[in-house]
């Protein structure tokens, strides 16, 4: 058991005797009344988003989840097929299950696929990935440090905001949890 205030995005809970995902999360403190978290939860088993409100003395149970590393190896339109890197068995994932996951998999990465009760439930990535731009406006003569950013959309169709120095063939590293570019990756 944790206190709500330690309930992470992504982390997987039990409520009611149920397993769900934290979708999202906000910390309200109302001037001087006592502090909550607002959630939205989604059902592990029937995909459904709830929004459940926590006191910050509440106490929430973690489910325990077994993770097993695997190699994303290709789709076939609406499954993921990875590969177990211990056992080399392998497994198919509905497109549903991952979401958020989609946009950063690129064949041979490795993620982590969580399983409850022997049956996969949802996939752990890295913090960062590294992937190529395909488009992207040129860069400007110049500009080398500028708060202005531009489009680039990525080679898994992932459309993030680099900065302008950034060109088309280039690759670059991101950030898994938030989606934003991190750095310029030297070949």
């Amino acid at each position: 058991m944790i206190q709500a205030t330690q309930v992470k995005r992504g982390m997987t809970i039990k409520l009611n005797n149920e397993l769900y995902r934290v979708f999202s999360l906000q910390h309200i403190t109302p001037g001087n009344w006592r502090g909550m978290v607002q959630t939205k939860l989604k059902s592990i088993k029937t995909g459904s988003i709830i929004e459940h409100r926590f006191r910050s003395e509440d106490r929430v149970e973690q489910a325990y989840l077994e993770t097993h590393e695997m190699e994303y190896l290709y789709s076939d339109g609406s499954d993921y097929h990875f590969m177990n890197t211990e056992t080399f068995e392998q497994v198919r994932l509905p497109a549903d299950m991952l979401e958020d996951a989609i946009p950063y998999m690129t064949p041979n990465i490795r993620i982590k696929v969580e399983y409850h009760g022997g049956k996969p439930i949802g996939v752990e990535l890295p913090a960062s990935v590294e992937l190529k731009v395909v488009s992207t406006e040129p860069a400007l003569r110049g500009a080398t440090v500028s708060n202005v950013n531009k489009p680039a959309t990525l080679e898994t169709g992932l459309v993030i905001q680099v900065p302008p120095f950034i060109n088309e063939g280039e690759v670059i590293r991101v950030d898994t949890g938030e989606g934003k570019y991190l750095e310029r990756v030297k070949s």
